[in-house]
């Protein structure tokens, strides 16, 4: 999908088409915007009906932001300044400080994944699910899956999805996921692009190796090192030379990428390793001085990972935090349950264990809470699946060896 959020908010705001727009910071409440609208012109009735009619100077702009906020996407628009997903909204608003600045609203994107998702397995059955924008699909036994080269078809979803939902995609066609990913970013926004086999040295091999799924910034760094920058480059390493440099098995990979290779199946059928949810601070806090805030927040973490899990319908037994410290120094710490849960007391409680065997005298940046070994909810037999306060708990606290101040920040009221 094109720039998915920033897409859908279009949607909600068609005045804001053409126009620099970061989608970023907090989630979604209530429309502020309404509220400012309400006040200004009391005499004026303003809905969610009539966003659309929002006068473009109610829009808060990027300019001046100070905080810790990250990009989750940007409009066409914004890019052209260099805006990109990830990026701080503070050097976004250096950038371009006219751009606009909504909140994320995960319920309104997931409720326009499901319909584009659904639009697409009504053509084309065969669809591995990879996140909330993106899909891998199967054209092969798709009749007219294979006229000119899979274009009839790509057309054909693009015009399904937009008749439906007002969105735009990009689409990759090739013979394998490795080369159709990459063709997918050819011709954004709204583009079709074909990768036969045979064009793998003119349209491949130029390509930056950053370009190849699975090679990140700090493997790209590497091979720029050793004066590789394009794939191209890479394909013409001998496969012992990329296994000495890289290892066996990544070294072997990067060889087989670098020439198009990819015997991945699509994989309807994929379960999540785990599920997570965390925050950054606008401003550090440290563990014993900001305890009631760092408190609330962890509880609401725990709060929201847990409704995440009944949404989606998993149990996990393990149980995780993650902490960034004031020096961008991260840790983790996990522990492995003996029974399966979705509950919000019982995550906190044993994340709240994990967090006492951290090291809380720094000031803390981020905050993550995550659950794995997930199984599907109902699948585990009704005794294992519940919390014994009797026995779990007690031999939990005799694993750890908490100090007092992160015990008394920690502990669990109930």
């Amino acid at each position: 999908m094109d720039a998915f959020y920033a897409s859908v908010e279009l949607l909600r705001y068609p005045q804001l088409k053409g126009l620099p727009v970061v989608i970023g910071g907090g989630r979604r409440k209530e429309d502020d915007l309404l509220g400012r609208l309400r006040e200004a012109h009391p005499d004026c009735e303003w809905s969610a009906d009539n966003l659309s009619e929002i006068p473009l100077d109610f829009f808060p702009r990027i300019e001046g932001y100070t905080g810790r906020g990250v990009i989750t996407t940007a409009t066409y628009a914004a890019r052209q300044f260099g805006i990109g997903s990830a990026m701080g909204l503070m050097k976004a608003a250096k950038l371009c400080p006219q751009a606009i600045l909504l909140p994320v609203d995960f319920d309104q994107y997931r409720h326009y994944s499901r319909v584009f998702k659904s639009i697409i397995t009504d053509i084309a059955p065969v669809m591995e699910d990879r996140g909330v924008d993106e899909v891998y699909i199967d054209f092969t036994e798709v009749p007219g899956g294979q006229r000119e080269g899979g274009r009839v078809l790509a057309r054909l979803i693009q015009k399904c999805i937009f008749e439906a939902t007002g969105l735009t995609c990009s689409v990759g066609v090739a013979p394998n996921k490795l080369i159709a990913k990459m063709a997918s970013e050819f011709n954004k926004p709204n583009g079709i692009s074909i990768v036969h086999e045979e064009d793998l040295q003119t349209a491949i091999w130029p390509l930056s190796c950053r370009k190849i799924n699975g090679v990140g910034p700090k493997a790209d760094e590497k091979l720029k090192q050793h004066g590789i920058e394009t794939i191209g480059q890479l394909a013409a390493c001998e496969l012992p030379w990329l296994q000495n440099h890289f290892g066996k098995v990544y070294g072997a990979w990067l060889h087989a990428a670098s020439w198009g290779k990819d015997d991945r199946p699509i994989s309807t059928e994929s379960e999540p390793v785990s599920i997570s949810r965390e925050t950054t601070f606008e401003t550090d806090l440290h563990a014993v001085r900001d305890k009631e805030e760092l408190g609330k927040v962890f509880t609401r973490l725990c709060q929201q990972l847990a409704a995440d899990l009944k949404r989606k319908g998993y149990d996990g037994k393990t149980i995780g935090i993650k902490l960034r410290y004031d020096n961008f120094k991260s840790v983790t710490r996990d522990q492995t349950l003996t029974f399966y849960t979705q509950d919000a007391k019982e995550i906190r409680k044993f994340a709240g264990l994990c967090l006492k065997r951290v090291d809380l005298s720094r000031k803390l940046r981020l905050l993550g809470v995550r659950v794995g070994s997930l199984v599907k909810h109902g699948t585990v037999p009704e005794g294992i699946a519940r919390y014994s306060s009797d026995s779990t708990s007690i031999s939990a606290l005799n694993e750890v060896s908490p100090n007092g101040q992160t015990q008394l920040l920690f502990s669990d009221d109930e």
